[in-house]
């Protein structure tokens, strides 16, 4: 039996913090076990978007527990922040980093560059969720490019959404944070408030309180506040009648490594009005006929996202042509067997 011993942030399978990367974590760990492996997980305490001593003390003694030679996937949450830990311990350990959003990759900061590098050129090998991702990371620290793969995003079958014929239920699922752009959605929803839709919010509002305040506030500000729902977090059953009520997904972040909920909507058949920011076009695809299932704009462009979704609203034809387009790019989406199989390679490679 081949091993695997993961190293993953702690509540991964806490409802109230989804999140891409836990859903993700989660698909792979079970999808290892499927296939024969033997996955022993290490759930790690610590708040891994600003580690303290604490962070880095539990990181320790989790990987000093694992035997010599033993083959490690660890979240790149975790490992991009702890090159001090994970840097010597690559000497004895066969470490696999895999990376959700590279760290290096926000702007004017130096200093998470420099950590996330000293790990990713020490690591056995590093896999990522989006071709995007790869490059990025290969053009930032110019690692060997043989050492880094590739192993999107999947989704579980989902029934269709029904649909309505005025296209009118807007669905955004994301935390409310600065880097998924509810600011920008809102400008864009003030833009078009003469036409008649709904906007339904699902995501965390804890990942950064004050701005998710400032965003409801906003709402309110703007005359949006009927129209404009933040439910909070939903998962399992919950987020299935979110999906199923929608008419299209709109999502105007500013940071996307791949945008699992893009592909979750497709699962669906909903078309998605997104920013074409990183690996999105990845995950938006294209229909059988070579129609984009879904409209991309600039990110951070309001005023861009406000015509797009105005176009949606008022245009018949273009919403049934791009319907017909996410119904098609729906039948083509990978399942987690296909992202797993990727990552086991990956991991039986490192362990020669």
């Amino acid at each position: 039996m081949t091993s695997v011993h993961a190293v993953l942030p702690d509540g991964i399978d806490d409802p109230a913090r989804p999140s891409g990367g836990n859903v993700y974590d989660r698909h792979v760990c079970n999808g290892l076990a499927s296939l024969g492996w033997s996955v022993h997980e290490h759930a790690v305490r610590g708040f891994w978007d600003r580690p303290d001593a604490s962070s880095f003390a539990a990181l320790t003694a989790a990987l000093a527990a694992i035997p010599d030679g033993a083959v490690v996937l660890i979240d790149g949450l975790i490992a991009s922040t702890a090159p001090e830990t994970l840097v010597p311990e690559a000497r004895r350990l066969r470490l696999v980093v895999l990376v959700h959003m590279p760290l290096g990759d926000r702007p004017a900061d130096d200093e998470a560059r420099t950590r996330e590098h000293a790990v990713l050129a020490a690591v056995a090998a590093v896999v990522t969720t989006s071709g995007w991702a790869r490059e990025r990371l290969l053009e930032l620290y110019a690692l060997p490019a043989e050492r880094v793969h590739v192993a999107a995003p999947a989704v579980d079958a989902a029934d269709v959404a029904p649909g309505t014929a005025t296209g009118g239920a807007l669905l955004c699922v994301a935390a409310v944070t600065f880097d998924k752009g509810h600011d920008v959605l809102l400008d864009a929803l003030t833009a078009v408030s003469d036409l008649s839709w709904s906007c339904v919010c699902v995501g965390r509002l804890d990942r950064d309180p004050a701005f998710a305040e400032a965003i409801r506030r906003r709402s309110q500000d703007a005359g949006l506040g009927k129209r404009v729902e933040f439910t909070g977090p939903r998962t399992g059953a919950g987020l299935n009648r979110s999906y199923a009520a929608a008419d299209v997904m709109v999502l105007a972040s500013r940071a996307e490594t791949y945008g699992m909920v893009v592909a979750e909507a497709l699962a669906r058949g909903l078309p998605v009005i997104a920013a074409d920011v990183g690996g999105v076009t990845e995950a938006l695809g294209y229909g059988a006929g070579g129609v984009r299932p879904g409209l991309l704009v600039a990110p951070g462009d309001a005023a861009a996202l406000g015509d797009a979704l105005r176009s949606w609203l008022g245009d018949g034809q273009l919403r049934a042509r791009v319907r017909r387009a996410a119904h098609e790019r729906r039948e083509s989406l990978p399942g987690w067997s296909t992202t797993t199989s990727v990552l086991a390679a990956v991991l039986r490679a490192a362990s020669r």
